[in-house]
């Protein structure tokens, strides 16, 4: 009996078990299964809600670039208080020092658990002690922030594989369970690494034409013509004369940059550059000098001490400068201040390498990154980097620039020799990507189904027609595509890749200013998909990832730490996606327990503006939060919402507003003062304490009545009877003595008011004999 072939189509992936809803998904207790809002009539999705958010609000829609003739933003680092870098400081030296005797302490009492740092039978260690002090002592107890496995598609959500350590993370227990939780860690800007759709479509056919591999280098028997297609369009996307492709990101800046700059170059690099450019760097020979983050003033003073002086030694002049910066920085999300850079360009005379992992297809009015959002023409930046992996769903990287440094590039490099060649499977994703983000342009008017072939075995590519021109940042001639891919009208046509753009700048420009909100240190442009969130403190990286995971909606998040980042700011990079759609959950229906908490805490001042936002609680509390009250109230709530004037906080309120409810309030006080003094005359002839006459005097000043307009009262049968204990006659001449009061406030029958503060009785007394105009 034959076996089915294996098809990967849509209708296969629409019913994996990553896309099947579990049982809590169909109870979206989480909110992740389905939309908050459902949709209209009128809205058809043809996405899976758990790969990507569906949002038809087109107030969550934003541009990103940058608006000419203006001053680039700058965005200042906000520096923690002190306490905090202390305090991060002393746990440090804590894990350090309880290390290094755990250390010396388990090397004499338990050598077997330290035999792999010891000399052993003549041969030398493999791990070196001090070396690997931080992995083992550090990273190793944290090891659930930075190792945790997933499955399924990275999209908008990710399924977590549950599991625990009963050995301090050196094993792991697997649950054999799956937990579905928000992903804000993957580096799906634009959500093209989907399970289903277009361009998962035309992988499939990619590989009955192709295969999964060329099973070779591209020097070597592994180029094909799916290649040099990809190439070319890749060079169009970015604006370039031509451009080569690399089967790892890493190695695209680790292997090339050796092939452009040798011994007697001078690279200058900014001191937060990448790992993997620092590792070309220091592989070239070159000199390398760094400069301050993102600083033109420090690059310009570096540039003219470095033309002054020459090579060490011999001060002869440099072979070349190369000046290497990236588009967006990975773990500060600061973007570059290109127009300057290139001004200072022009007046030294130095190449400029731009890394655009980050920032190809994540910035820009038509996502072509770093020049297109400040609608620089590409050419004028000599070396061109982006890797494919962050906004088209693949892998992989690439060099752009002009021809004969392309070629150069494509001998010299160790990629093109020795790196096996970038899978069929994913040039065809790159291929459908970036044509959804450029648009096909089709002058005849045919579908781009007309054109596939008849057999799925045919491998010919469409050739580009002679007069078939591409008008850089415009749509891709239909001739540059492959005949065999055919891609939905709302991704050919462009309008759906324009839309994802505009949602990814919105979500970003929303992830930064919420956090800001919230009160959490970020850094980064607020155009940036890389929003940093400071955590600091060691102790806290692995509190704040379960935290995050334990919630009612889960998140699932990521911490960087040394060596990535300096010691003591460690950051969890969030990934803004245009996956994700910024929805509000329904309010939750808290118990008549967790009520009396919030009113506890309210009461105590240990309620603050975070738990009122995350509770959903309402601005208009008689008691302002903890926070309010530390900053004063001036212009606080903690919805946002709230307008002076509006409210019962007192600081908040209106004059008018204020005047009315305290009127309201003295007519209530008589009230009670009258029920006092019927319940008091019932059960006793004194009078009661709270109805003497001085207390009546401060409260009421010159209202309280004469004797002879004595109350009336009823007695305990019934009838009506007066009680000259309840209101006496005051006095006209002042009492001179002075009541210790802690203010004290006059209220008149229309409203009208007058205020002391402490210690304030004696006048008072001279006010209440007063008559009033």
């Amino acid at each position: 009996m034959s076996t089915p072939a294996l098809s990967l189509s849509s209708s296969f992936t629409n019913s994996t078990a990553d896309t099947l809803l579990t049982q809590a998904d169909v109870e979206n207790s989480h909110g992740l299964a389905f939309p908050v809002e459902p949709p209209t009539s009128e809205q058809v999705h043809t996405t899976v809600h758990t790969e990507f958010g569906h949002c038809s609000n087109e107030a969550h829609r934003r541009f990103s670039s940058h608006i000419p003739n203006t001053p680039v933003l700058h965005p200042e680092d906000r520096d923690p208080p002190y306490y905090v870098l202390l305090s991060t400081y002393v746990s440090y030296l804590i894990l350090i020092v309880l290390g290094h005797m755990r250390d010396f302490l388990g090397k004499r009492f338990r050598a077997k658990s330290y035999k792999h740092l010891m000399p052993s039978n003549g041969y030398a260690p493999l791990n070196s002690d001090f070396d690997s002090f931080y992995t083992r002592r550090l990273k190793k107890r944290m090891e659930e922030c930075f190792s945790q496995p997933v499955t399924g598609v990275a999209g908008r959500t990710i399924q977590i594989l549950d599991r625990y350590s009963k050995d301090f993370n050196h094993t792991q227990t697997s649950l054999n369970t799956v937990t579905r939780a928000l992903n804000i860690s993957s580096y799906n800007y634009l959500g093209f690494a989907q399970a289903r759709g277009g361009c998962a479509d035309a992988v499939e056919e990619g590989m009955k034409i192709y295969g999964v591999s060329t099973c070779g280098s591209r020097l070597e028997g592994g180029s094909s013509d799916l290649h040099t297609m990809t190439e070319s369009l890749v060079a169009k996307f970015v604006g370039t004369e031509d451009a080569l492709v690399s089967s790892m990101g890493f190695a695209t800046n680790s292997t090339y940059i050796p092939a452009l700059v040798s011994k007697g170059c001078l690279v200058i690099s900014d001191e937060f550059n990448h790992a993997s450019i620092r590792f070309g760097v220091r592989s070239s020979g070159a000199q390398v000098r760094m400069f301050k983050h993102n600083d033109t003033n420090a690059l310009e003073a570096l540039l003219r001490e470095a033309i002054s002086q020459g090579q060490p030694k011999t001060h002869r002049p440099w072979k070349k400068i190369l000046v290497i910066v990236e588009g967006i920085f990975s773990m500060e999300g600061t973007m570059i201040d290109l127009p300057t850079i290139l001004a200072l360009k022009d007046k030294y005379k130095f190449y400029l390498f731009v890394d655009e992992a980050h920032s190809i297809g994540g910035i820009g009015l038509h996502g072509r990154g770093i020049a297109d959002y400040y609608a620089v023409d590409p050419r004028k930046i000599d070396v061109l980097m982006g890797t494919f992996t962050k906004s088209f769903g693949a892998a992989g990287g690439y060099i752009a620039g002009n021809k004969a440094l392309i070629d150069r590039l494509r001998i010299r490099s160790y990629t093109g020799p020795y790196a096996e060649a970038m899978a069929p499977p994913v040039l065809t994703q790159i291929v459908a990507s970036m044509a959804s983000i450029m648009g096909v342009d089709n002058p005849a008017g045919t579908s781009m189904g007309s054109l596939a072939p008849s057999s799925s075995s045919s491998s010919t590519l469409q050739l580009a027609s002679p007069e078939a021109q591409y008008h850089h940042p415009g749509p891709v001639p239909q001739g540059f595509l492959p005949a065999w891919i055919t891609l939905p009208y709302a991704l050919s046509s462009g309008f759906e890749g324009r839309e994802r753009l505009r949602r990814l700048s919105f979500n970003s420009y929303y992830l930064h200013r919420g956090l800001d909100k919230l009160g959490f240190i970020t850094y980064g442009h607020p155009c940036s998909p890389i929003v940093p969130l400071l955590i600091f403190n060691p102790g806290k990286m692995m509190m704040f990832h379960r935290m995050m995971k334990d919630r009612q909606t889960p998140i699932i998040t990521v911490v960087v730490a040394y060596p990535a980042t300096p010691l003591i700011t460690s950051r969890m990079p969030t990934a803004a996606s245009f996956a994700k759609a910024p929805s509000r959950r329904k309010e939750k229906n808290l118990s008549s327990e967790e009520l009396k908490d919030i009113e506890q805490k309210r009461l105590k001042g240990e309620l603050s503006c975070a738990e009122c936002r995350r509770l959903k609680l309402r601005c208009d509390k008689k008691l302002p939060c903890s926070s309010c009250r530390r900053r004063g109230c001036e212009s606080i709530c903690p919805c946002g919402t709230l307008e002076a004037g509006v409210g019962t906080r007192f600081i908040l309120a209106s004059t008018n507003q204020l005047h009315s409810k305290i009127s309201l309030m003295s007519s209530r006080i008589r009230a009670l003062e009258d029920a006092l003094a019927i319940f008091q005359a019932s059960v006793s002839s004194e009078r009661h304490p709270l109805l003497e006459d001085e207390l009546l005097k401060i409260k009421f000043g010159s209202e309280v009545k004469d004797s002879e307009d004595d109350s009336v009262i009823l007695d305990s049968q019934g009838e009506k009877s007066t009680t000259a204990g309840v209101t006496t006659s005051l006095n006209r001449s002042v009492d001179t003595t002075t009541l210790d009061a802690f203010g004290t406030l006059t209220l008149g029958e229309e409203g009208e008011m007058k205020y002391f503060g402490r210690s304030a009785g004696s006048e008072t007394l001279i006010l209440a004999g007063e008559k009033r105009i």
